[in-house]
């Protein structure tokens, strides 16, 4: 009898290639650092339409698909941010990171 898993214990392989995790890792980094910097560096130049596709871009690749309540028609901002951010539903974190950098 050789040493193996425990009966009814089930061993699972991981199918990530390397090169796709140091991808993710990589695009991860770089999305931390870039969204770090950002308001660093952002200046008066970026149009309304331009900051709301930065945050858009920002909250899905951090937070996937919009989940909060939409604001109340009150809160101009908020409304905006929350339109932004729902018009990204159903692009991918790693996409989002990409787009935004």
């Amino acid at each position: 009898r050789h040493a193996g898993p425990e009966r009814g214990v089930k061993k699972y392989r991981v199918l990530v290639s390397k090169d796709s995790l140091i991808r993710r890792m990589s695009v991860g980094s770089q999305f931390k650092e870039e969204a770090d910097n950002f308001f660093k560096v952002v200046n008066n130049t970026l149009t309304d339409d331009e900051l709301k596709e930065v945050y858009a871009l920002f909250k899905q690749a951090s937070f996937g698909d919009c989940n909060t309540e939409k604001p109340g028609m009150l809160d101009l901002k908020g409304k905006a941010k929350w339109d932004a951010w729902d018009g990204k539903k159903g692009l991918g974190k790693e996409d989002a990171m990409s787009q935004y950098l």
